[in-house]
């Protein structure tokens, strides 16, 4: 598996962007790689629990994955036409999270946040 999930690993490295696990596997067969899409699936979710991938939810409920740009807890403002993100920290949102848990009695917090948007890119493109 290690061999594998370094692979899944590094293509990540090489995209920009979030990429579906079926994109992932569809780069690694192009590129040659002997690997099953259940692998894909499995290395993926082992990086995500590792905290080296991160990984978003769609507006369609797909999970699409990225090789972390940070070694550190955050966030993400991801543009929904271009998908350009940026990693962000959220201390506002890590003090609201501990709050409302100790409020209903929850120890152990923890929390994904996403903001979606447009880039000034794709809004300057759009308004052209």
């Amino acid at each position: 598996m290690t061999k594998s999930r370094d692979a899944v690993h590094e293509t990540l490295r090489q995209s920009t962007g979030f990429r579906s696990a079926q994109d992932v596997f569809a780069a690694m067969r192009a590129g040659g790689a002997k690997i099953g899409l259940t692998t894909v699936y499995r290395a993926l979710q082992s990086l995500s629990d590792a905290g080296r991938v991160d990984v978003l939810r769609t507006d369609d409920g797909e999970s699409v994955y990225r090789a972390c740009q940070s070694e550190w807890h955050h966030h993400h403002l991801v543009c929904r036409n271009c998908g350009r993100t940026v990693e962000v920290a959220g201390p506002d949102v890590e003090r609201w999270a501990e709050v409302v848990g100790a409020e209903h009695g929850f120890t152990e917090i923890t929390h994904t946040v996403e903001v979606f948007g447009t880039c000034s890119s794709c809004a300057a493109a759009r308004d052209a």
